[in-house]
């Protein structure tokens, strides 16, 4: 699970303007609570996948915090999630994509789609880049909390 940290806080304007401290210049707002959370995941994607794009580092969501009154969880859908984790395993690891290119002996847009939030990679092939990079991926299935 990938959740980042964001601060819901009153505007000016009878909505809430939801901020995140792990992800500077996320920004984003909704009418009601349900509303601003739901345009947080796709503002946190939207500045995720920049930052992929670009190869700029992805900010880590901080644990263990307690959240405040005014702050909220927001989970990533798996598929993103698996691909930030995939990002930052290749980081982590020092390889570049046209190593992992190399390594699964594919073409470069099938790589590069692995790491586009917005892409329905299958997620054989996200099994197979974190097998390329000495991983594995273990899926976990729970109650709700």
């Amino acid at each position: 699970m990938v959740a980042y940290r964001v601060l819901l806080e009153n505007d000016d304007n009878d909505t809430l303007l939801v901020t995140c401290p792990d992800i500077p210049g996320m920004v984003t707002y909704g009418e009601t609570r349900e509303a601003a959370l739901h345009h947080a995941v796709d503002a946190i994607e939207t500045m995720l996948a920049s930052l992929i794009c670009r190869g700029a580092p992805v900010p880590r969501p901080k644990r263990g915090q307690r959240l405040r009154n005014n702050e909220a969880l927001v989970k990533l859908p798996i598929l993103a999630a698996a691909k930030l984790e995939l990002y930052w395993a290749l980081k982590d690891a020092g390889i570049t994509r046209a190593e992992l290119m190399r390594r699964l002996d594919w073409k470069r847009e099938s790589v590069d789609r692995l790491f586009r939030l917005d892409h329905a990679s299958r997620l054989d092939q996200i099994e197979a880049a974190f097998r390329a990079l000495g991983k594995s991926v273990d899926v976990r299935i729970k109650e709700p909390a």
